[in-house]
């Protein structure tokens, strides 16, 4: 079960907890900080404050799990693993479960929303409050999905070029 007391990751789970989904962003430049750091990437600043956004987004990557290697999460299997890419920055992705779906009919940029739902777990007593992703149909009003950034060519990843 997570731990809802870690500092860094409060705030997401208190969100959750409301049914909302909520990410931290830099009160200087305004960039979504995900996951949780004490400075913004960006900009350096150290404020951040939890913003609740439109739990909408796109499929970037995902995984059918139909064996699991943690043991509480035996019964489960098989489920979906994802990385959903949030409508509000892209290069924001949420680690999370596509639910409502079957895995075959999931594929890359696929609009996805928010869905929160109880997380429990085989021997555990309590449970949390999770937020899942579920897909949603080419018709939801408002929803266009945004394109994902591309590296550009010939884009360094920080390391020095090999020689």
């Amino acid at each position: 079960m997570p731990d809802l007391s870690f500092e860094p990751t409060r705030g997401f789970w208190d969100a959750a907890a409301r049914r909302e989904l909520a990410v931290p962003r830099c009160s200087a430049c305004d960039r979504y900080v995900w996951y949780p750091q004490p400075r913004c990437p960006g900009c350096g600043g150290s404020e951040m404050a939890w913003t609740v956004v439109s739990g909408r987004g796109t499929l970037f990557s995902w995984a059918l799990v139909e064996r699991a290697l943690y043991k509480p999460f035996k019964e489960r299997a098989p489920y979906v693993t994802g990385l959903v890419a949030l409508e509000e920055d892209p290069v924001v992705r949420i680690v999370t479960n596509i639910v409502d779906c079957d895995p075959a009919d999931l594929h890359m940029d696929m609009p996805v929303t928010v869905v929160f739902r109880e997380l429990s777990l085989a021997g555990e007593e309590a449970g949390v409050v999770a937020p899942y992703f579920r897909p949603v149909s080419a018709s939801v009003p408002g929803f266009e999905p945004q394109p994902q950034p591309q590296p550009k060519p010939g884009a360094t990843t920080g390391e020095e070029p090999s020689r």
